[in-house]
């Protein structure tokens, strides 16, 4: 049975840059890392906590097994505009005004606010390029697969 993430990864340019940004900054600790390779390359896999038994997840590839530099970001480094692909963490407001309130002190501004109608969302960059959404439910999305499977086909 399948009750949601496990965990979602990515690709990290600076796994110490990404450990700052995801633990010290918007408090997800660092739980786990994996190290694997040889005299020719190798890989760190870190896994941060989200706080509901998932994780968000990071690989950092070096010597022969990535490209000098590889790209990071799922979006722009795809040619599509940042918002495309992201990460959308569940927030209250109070989560909301933690997260502005360390980002700000870190000297990082939100690249946008957004009232959706039925969530409020505060969106940064992550060190890698990723877009991070902090999303309030206001109401939230409200089921309704008839008008949804309609305007898919439509």
């Amino acid at each position: 049975m399948s009750s949601g993430f496990h965990h979602v990864a990515f690709a990290c340019k600076d796994p110490e840059e990404t450990r700052h940004f995801y633990e010290d900054l918007l408090g997800f600790p660092l739980i786990h890392t994996e190290i694997d390779g040889d005299e020719t390359g190798g890989m760190k896999h870190l896994f941060f906590d989200l706080g509901d038994g998932s994780s968000m997840a990071f690989f950092y590839l070096e010597g022969d097994r990535a490209p000098s530099d590889y790209p990071t970001e799922i979006s722009t480094g795809l040619g599509l505009p940042v918002w495309v692909n992201h990460v959308a963490f569940k927030a209250d407001s109070e989560r909301k005004h933690q997260v502005r309130n360390s980002l700000s002190l870190a000297g990082l501004k939100p690249l946008m606010e957004v009232d959706h109608d039925w969530c409020q969302s505060l969106y940064y960059l992550d060190p890698n390029g990723i877009m991070v959404e902090f999303c309030e439910d206001s109401p939230g999305i409200v089921p309704d697969r008839e008008t949804a499977l309609k305007r898919l086909q439509g």
